[in-house]
Protein backbone atom coordinates (compact mmCIF):
# COMPACT_ATOMS: atom_id res chain seq x y z
CA UNK A 1 0.00 0.00 0.00
CA UNK A 2 1.33 3.66 -1.14
CA UNK A 3 2.47 5.89 2.06
CA UNK A 4 0.89 8.70 0.70
CA UNK A 5 -2.22 9.43 2.50
CA UNK A 6 -3.04 12.74 1.09
CA UNK A 7 -6.19 12.39 -0.80
CA UNK A 8 -7.48 9.38 1.34
CA UNK A 9 -10.63 9.30 3.30
CA UNK A 10 -11.04 7.58 6.70
CA UNK A 11 -14.40 7.67 7.97
CA UNK A 12 -14.76 7.80 11.95
CA UNK A 13 -17.38 9.09 14.38
CA UNK A 14 -15.07 12.01 15.67
CA UNK A 15 -15.82 15.46 16.44
CA UNK A 16 -13.37 16.43 13.64
CA UNK A 17 -15.17 14.07 10.90
CA UNK A 18 -18.86 15.74 12.41
CA UNK A 19 -17.51 19.35 11.31
CA UNK A 20 -19.09 21.25 8.36
CA UNK A 21 -17.31 20.35 5.37
CA UNK A 22 -16.91 24.05 4.82
CA UNK A 23 -15.80 24.87 8.15
CA UNK A 24 -12.88 22.36 7.57
CA UNK A 25 -11.82 23.72 4.46
CA UNK A 26 -11.71 27.38 5.22
CA UNK A 27 -10.26 26.71 8.60
CA UNK A 28 -7.13 24.70 6.73
CA UNK A 29 -6.26 27.63 4.46
CA UNK A 30 -6.64 29.95 7.44
CA UNK A 31 -4.88 27.84 9.43
CA UNK A 32 -2.31 28.38 6.71
CA UNK A 33 -1.96 31.52 6.57
CA UNK A 34 -2.18 32.19 9.76
CA UNK A 35 0.63 30.34 10.40
CA UNK A 36 3.19 32.97 8.56
CA UNK A 37 2.54 34.93 11.63
CA UNK A 38 4.34 32.85 13.59
CA UNK A 39 8.19 33.80 13.98
CA UNK A 40 9.58 32.33 17.21
CA UNK A 41 9.20 29.08 19.17
CA UNK A 42 6.64 29.92 21.61
CA UNK A 43 4.10 30.69 18.61
CA UNK A 44 5.42 27.34 16.66
CA UNK A 45 5.15 25.49 20.06
CA UNK A 46 1.08 27.12 20.09
CA UNK A 47 0.51 26.33 16.26
CA UNK A 48 2.36 22.43 16.57
CA UNK A 49 0.45 21.93 20.06
CA UNK A 50 -3.14 23.35 18.15
CA UNK A 51 -2.69 20.44 15.21
CA UNK A 52 -1.55 17.97 17.60
CA UNK A 53 -4.87 18.38 19.34
CA UNK A 54 -6.96 18.16 16.35
CA UNK A 55 -5.50 14.69 15.26
CA UNK A 56 -6.46 13.47 18.53
CA UNK A 57 -10.34 14.90 18.15
CA UNK A 58 -9.92 13.22 14.86
CA UNK A 59 -9.23 9.85 16.45
CA UNK A 60 -6.88 9.03 13.95
CA UNK A 61 -3.76 7.17 14.81
CA UNK A 62 -0.69 9.99 14.92
CA UNK A 63 1.61 7.11 13.68
CA UNK A 64 -0.26 7.67 10.35
CA UNK A 65 0.92 10.75 9.86
CA UNK A 66 3.65 10.55 10.27
CA UNK A 67 4.17 7.86 7.72
CA UNK A 68 2.29 9.58 5.50
CA UNK A 69 5.09 12.23 5.57
CA UNK A 70 7.60 10.30 4.85
CA UNK A 71 7.53 10.65 1.37
CA UNK A 72 7.89 14.28 1.48
CA UNK A 73 10.83 14.96 3.64
CA UNK A 74 13.39 14.65 1.17
CA UNK A 75 11.20 18.12 -0.81
CA UNK A 76 11.11 19.55 2.74
CA UNK A 77 15.02 18.76 3.79
CA UNK A 78 16.42 20.20 0.45
CA UNK A 79 14.35 23.29 1.05
CA UNK A 80 15.65 23.46 4.77
CA UNK A 81 19.40 23.09 3.82
CA UNK A 82 19.28 25.49 1.47
CA UNK A 83 17.75 28.45 4.20
CA UNK A 84 20.50 27.10 6.68
CA UNK A 85 23.48 27.57 4.76
CA UNK A 86 21.68 30.80 2.40
CA UNK A 87 20.75 33.06 5.56
CA UNK A 88 23.37 35.24 7.42
CA UNK A 89 22.49 36.68 10.36
CA UNK A 90 23.99 35.92 14.09
CA UNK A 91 26.37 33.59 15.59
CA UNK A 92 28.83 32.35 12.29
CA UNK A 93 29.66 28.51 13.16
CA UNK A 94 31.13 28.05 10.20
CA UNK A 95 31.81 29.57 6.70
CA UNK A 96 33.09 28.65 3.08
CA UNK A 97 32.77 30.90 0.02
CA UNK A 98 28.90 31.80 0.03
CA UNK A 99 27.74 28.52 2.10
CA UNK A 100 27.46 30.19 5.64
CA UNK A 101 26.41 28.04 8.97
CA UNK A 102 25.11 30.98 11.62
CA UNK A 103 22.76 30.50 14.89
CA UNK A 104 20.05 32.97 12.22
CA UNK A 105 20.26 29.97 9.96
CA UNK A 106 19.80 27.19 11.62
CA UNK A 107 16.60 28.80 13.71
CA UNK A 108 15.37 29.94 10.72
CA UNK A 109 15.87 26.01 8.96
CA UNK A 110 13.69 24.79 12.01
CA UNK A 111 10.67 26.91 11.59
CA UNK A 112 10.77 26.06 8.32
CA UNK A 113 10.55 22.58 8.70
CA UNK A 114 7.91 23.35 11.42
CA UNK A 115 6.15 25.64 8.72
CA UNK A 116 6.21 23.09 5.85
CA UNK A 117 5.00 20.07 8.30
CA UNK A 118 1.96 21.90 9.96
CA UNK A 119 1.00 22.87 6.39
CA UNK A 120 1.21 19.25 5.31
CA UNK A 121 -0.56 17.56 8.98
CA UNK A 122 -3.30 20.35 8.43
CA UNK A 123 -4.36 19.62 4.43
CA UNK A 124 -3.91 15.85 5.08
CA UNK A 125 -6.26 16.10 8.14
CA UNK A 126 -8.80 17.80 5.92
CA UNK A 127 -8.71 15.42 3.72
CA UNK A 128 -8.90 12.37 5.99
CA UNK A 129 -11.99 13.51 7.84
CA UNK A 130 -13.83 15.15 4.45
CA UNK A 131 -14.90 12.47 2.01
CA UNK A 132 -14.61 13.62 -1.32
CA UNK A 133 -18.24 14.17 -2.02
CA UNK A 134 -18.65 16.56 1.09
CA UNK A 135 -15.72 18.46 -0.49
CA UNK A 136 -17.34 18.59 -3.53
CA UNK A 137 -20.60 20.36 -1.76
CA UNK A 138 -18.70 22.60 0.29
CA UNK A 139 -16.22 23.96 -2.50
CA UNK A 140 -19.88 24.44 -4.78
CA UNK A 141 -21.36 26.22 -1.63
CA UNK A 142 -18.47 28.39 -1.15
CA UNK A 143 -18.33 29.53 -4.46
CA UNK A 144 -21.59 29.35 -5.29
CA UNK A 145 -21.47 33.45 -5.39
CA UNK A 146 -19.59 33.38 -8.23
CA UNK A 147 -22.52 32.33 -10.31
CA UNK A 148 -23.39 35.97 -11.02
CA UNK A 149 -20.35 36.06 -13.13
CA UNK A 150 -21.24 32.80 -14.85
CA UNK A 151 -18.48 30.80 -13.23
CA UNK A 152 -19.30 26.88 -13.65
CA UNK A 153 -19.04 26.64 -10.04
CA UNK A 154 -20.51 22.91 -10.31
CA UNK A 155 -17.96 21.55 -12.63
CA UNK A 156 -14.63 22.78 -10.87
CA UNK A 157 -16.10 21.54 -7.68
CA UNK A 158 -16.67 18.10 -9.82
CA UNK A 159 -12.93 18.63 -11.22
CA UNK A 160 -12.00 18.43 -7.34
CA UNK A 161 -13.79 15.94 -5.80
CA UNK A 162 -12.70 13.78 -8.82
CA UNK A 163 -9.25 14.79 -8.35
CA UNK A 164 -8.66 14.14 -4.76
CA UNK A 165 -10.80 10.79 -5.04
CA UNK A 166 -8.18 9.37 -7.56
CA UNK A 167 -4.85 10.81 -6.24
CA UNK A 168 -4.89 7.27 -4.21
CA UNK A 169 -5.49 5.27 -6.84
CA UNK A 170 -2.93 6.43 -9.26
CA UNK A 171 -0.52 6.09 -6.63
CA UNK A 172 -1.32 2.92 -5.81
CA UNK A 173 -1.39 2.19 -9.30
CA UNK A 174 2.20 3.78 -10.01
CA UNK A 175 3.58 1.69 -7.58
CA UNK A 176 2.00 -2.01 -9.31
CA UNK A 177 3.33 -1.16 -12.40
CA UNK A 178 6.90 0.14 -10.93
CA UNK A 179 6.73 -3.29 -8.89
CA UNK A 180 6.22 -5.05 -12.18
CA UNK A 181 8.84 -3.22 -14.18
CA UNK A 182 11.58 -4.57 -11.20
CA UNK A 183 10.11 -7.97 -11.98
CA UNK A 184 11.16 -7.46 -15.50
CA UNK A 185 14.80 -6.56 -14.04
CA UNK A 186 14.24 -2.38 -14.78
CA UNK A 187 16.50 -0.54 -12.36
CA UNK A 188 14.72 2.76 -11.32
CA UNK A 189 17.95 4.07 -8.60
CA UNK A 190 20.93 2.72 -10.40
CA UNK A 191 22.79 4.23 -13.09
CA UNK A 192 23.34 8.32 -14.34
CA UNK A 193 20.90 10.53 -14.25
CA UNK A 194 19.86 10.14 -18.06
CA UNK A 195 19.23 6.23 -17.37
CA UNK A 196 17.30 6.88 -14.59
CA UNK A 197 14.85 9.29 -17.09
CA UNK A 198 14.83 6.47 -19.68
CA UNK A 199 13.35 4.03 -16.64
CA UNK A 200 10.43 6.08 -15.84
CA UNK A 201 9.05 5.83 -19.22
CA UNK A 202 7.76 2.51 -18.89
CA UNK A 203 5.99 3.65 -15.99
CA UNK A 204 4.64 7.09 -17.60
CA UNK A 205 3.06 5.08 -20.72
CA UNK A 206 0.81 2.88 -18.92
CA UNK A 207 -0.16 5.18 -16.20
CA UNK A 208 -1.10 7.58 -18.79
CA UNK A 209 -3.06 4.81 -20.92
CA UNK A 210 -4.70 3.37 -18.02
CA UNK A 211 -5.66 7.06 -16.60
CA UNK A 212 -7.22 7.98 -19.90
CA UNK A 213 -9.26 4.33 -19.80
CA UNK A 214 -10.26 5.34 -16.19
CA UNK A 215 -11.48 8.95 -17.26
CA UNK A 216 -13.57 7.27 -20.45
CA UNK A 217 -14.94 4.51 -18.02
CA UNK A 218 -16.15 7.24 -15.19
CA UNK A 219 -17.64 9.69 -18.43
CA UNK A 220 -19.68 6.10 -19.67
CA UNK A 221 -21.14 5.74 -16.05
CA UNK A 222 -22.02 9.62 -15.24
CA UNK A 223 -23.75 9.54 -18.31
CA UNK A 224 -25.37 6.25 -18.13
CA UNK A 225 -26.63 7.51 -14.77
CA UNK A 226 -28.13 10.84 -16.33
CA UNK A 227 -25.76 13.19 -15.11
CA UNK A 228 -26.50 16.54 -17.09
CA UNK A 229 -24.26 19.31 -14.88
CA UNK A 230 -25.72 21.07 -12.25
CA UNK A 231 -28.81 22.65 -13.44
CA UNK A 232 -31.94 21.55 -11.95
CA UNK A 233 -30.22 18.99 -9.71
CA UNK A 234 -31.19 18.19 -5.65
CA UNK A 235 -29.41 17.30 -2.89
CA UNK A 236 -29.45 13.85 -0.99
CA UNK A 237 -27.33 15.47 2.06
CA UNK A 238 -27.35 19.51 2.70
CA UNK A 239 -24.69 21.14 4.40
CA UNK A 240 -25.67 22.33 8.09
CA UNK A 241 -23.88 25.18 10.00
CA UNK A 242 -23.68 23.51 13.91
CA UNK A 243 -22.45 24.86 17.00
CA UNK A 244 -19.07 22.60 17.12
CA UNK A 245 -18.62 24.84 13.97
CA UNK A 246 -18.76 27.96 15.56
CA UNK A 247 -16.97 27.22 18.11
CA UNK A 248 -14.27 25.57 15.91
CA UNK A 249 -14.05 29.14 14.17
CA UNK A 250 -13.68 30.64 17.06
CA UNK A 251 -10.94 28.87 18.13
CA UNK A 252 -9.26 29.51 15.02
CA UNK A 253 -9.84 33.26 15.66
CA UNK A 254 -8.39 32.68 19.72
CA UNK A 255 -5.27 30.78 17.82
CA UNK A 256 -4.71 34.25 15.49
CA UNK A 257 -5.04 36.44 18.75
CA UNK A 258 -2.26 34.71 20.22
CA UNK A 259 0.01 34.03 17.39
CA UNK A 260 -0.38 37.91 16.90
CA UNK A 261 0.95 38.52 20.32
CA UNK A 262 3.54 36.32 21.06
CA UNK A 263 5.58 37.74 17.85
CA UNK A 264 8.28 39.25 17.59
Amino acid sequence: MNKLILGRFIPENSFIHRLDPRTKFVGSFYFIFILFLANNWQSYSLACAFILIAILFSKINPSFFLKGIRPLIVLILFTVILQIFFTSGGKVFWSLGPLRLTSYGLTNGVFIFTRFVLIILISTLMTLTTSPLSMSDAVESLLRPLRIFHFPVHEVSLMLSIALRFVPTLMDETEKIMNAQKARGVEFNEGSLLKRIKAIIPILIPLFVNSFKRADELATAMEARGYQGGEGRTRYRELTWHTRDTLSSLTLVALTIVLWLTRK
